[in-house]
């Protein structure tokens, strides 16, 4: 299944870096505000170790990439054009926006932690812009967008709770196009204490706290400090921190990382994206400037924050935010392998309530109609059908089919 992260944020706070640094695309950059008039696309990666190691053999990927022992498997990363205030009615490019950030899994909202820039996302003077306030605004701008669907929808989902349609779809029905499910609303509605079938009765303050729940469980999102080698960019992380204690903030600098990963393409340095260090092969083929920004990233980024925060993030949301599990389906549980011989060929993304017969469907819905049962490959147990998958299971589907993979 596919995975869609969206960067957010106000405009120059380094989303579309963030974005080139994460997928190697050249997306344009630039100071002047909304320079993503519409969504950038590509490819990015989470990682985890590869299982072939404990098995002893060596893996032959199919849908994703194994390197060094670590497993890079595919999401989509999608850099949304800037949000300002207003935006929920339209201004800058708010519908544009909005329309594209339904489509997301979950979001990383990205925040110059520099303070360079003012309340419309220009550049200002370092330290006199409000990184808090900043995040403040444009996640006011998401909650009024989720409440003006629910109350645009309103006569909707009051027929549909007529017709004897229980509260959590009533609600969702309408919200289908920006992910928003059953299960959703009806832990909104656990968290606010509402009512769902009273809806109608609502008051603003109500519909106000349920949009704001509704679109954190539906929404999960992570705060990037971006720009965390500049002047003051500590002191505005921590207030962040220290702020908003039940959301992950991540430091990070995506311009260092864009820089490590460019260097790496030219083969002057050994890197991989998320590791704490990196390895200059050739001193001599390094020009002054390639040197100076090298040492600028060993001092200012790694030497304090450990890593760039670019890789880090996409694993946060996509393992603790989404909560997702890795499994890897085989054909042939002794010899760990697809029909063609390919062995531990795909490693799927599965959230954490899949069982066996999601992932049966989620291959082929002819196996899912034949299927019988599974095998954990490790163990060699037989597992039912509602057998709910862990991280990192390896399984062999059994299906009167015969399509055991």
């Amino acid at each position: 299944m596919k995975v869609v992260i969206g960067l957010i944020g106000k405009t120059n706070t380094g989303k579309t870096t963030f974005f080139n640094a994460a997928t190697l695309a050249s997306a344009e950059v630039s100071t002047y505000p909304f320079t993503t008039k519409r969504e950038n696309v590509g490819t990015a990666y989470v990682v985890i170790p590869c299982v072939h190691k404990e098995f002893g053999v060596h893996c032959n990927p199919r849908n994703s990439i194994c390197r060094d022992g670590w497993r890079w498997i595919p999401i989509e990363l999608t850099d949304l054009p800037g949000l300002i205030k207003g935006a929920h009615v339209g201004r800058g490019l708010g519908n544009q926006f909005l329309s594209v950030a339904a489509r997301s899994d979950a979001l990383i909202h990205v925040i110059d932690a520099s303070g360079s820039i003012d309340e419309d996302g220009k550049l200002a003077e370092p330290g006199t812009g409000d990184p808090v306030r900043d995040y403040e605004e444009v996640e006011g701008e998401i909650i009024l967008w989720y409440r003006e669907r629910l109350e645009r929808n309103l006569k909707r989902i009051e027929k549909n709770l007529k017709g004897g349609i229980p509260p959590e779809r009533a609600i969702s029905e309408p919200l289908r196009g920006m992910k928003v499910t059953g299960a959703h609303v009806s832990r909104a509605l656990e968290k606010t204490g509402l009512d769902g079938s009273e809806i109608a009765f609502w008051d603003s303050d109500d519909m106000w706290r349920f949009a704001a729940v509704l679109r954190e469980v539906s929404k999960p999102t992570l705060i990037l400090t971006n720009k965390m080698d500049r002047p003051g960019a500590v002191s505005n992380y921590k207030r962040l921190r220290d702020n908003y204690r039940d959301i992950i903030v991540v430091p990070a600098s995506a311009e260092a990382e864009l820089i490590l990963r460019k260097a790496e393409q030219k083969k002057l340095i050994r890197y991989s994206p998320g590791d704490e260090s990196f390895q200059v092969l050739d001193e001599k083929a390094l020009t002054e400037r390639q040197r100076w920004a090298l040492d600028q990233i060993r001092r200012l980024v790694l030497h304090e924050i450990l890593r760039t925060g670019v890789q880090f993030a996409l694993n946060v949301a996509v393992f603790k935010l989404l909560r997702m599990n890795v499994v890897f389906p085989v054909y042939d549980s002794k010899k760990l392998t697809d029909k063609d011989g390919n062995i531990l060929p795909d490693a799927y993304l599965l959230p954490d309530s899949y069982t066996v017969r999601d992932l049966a469907k989620l291959i082929h819905s002819d196996l899912e109609k034949g299927l019988l049962y599974a095998i954990d490959v490790r163990a060699g147990l037989r597992l039912p059908t509602t057998y709910r998958l862990r991280d990192r299971d390896v399984i062999s589907i059994v299906s009167t089919q015969q399509e055991r993979r």
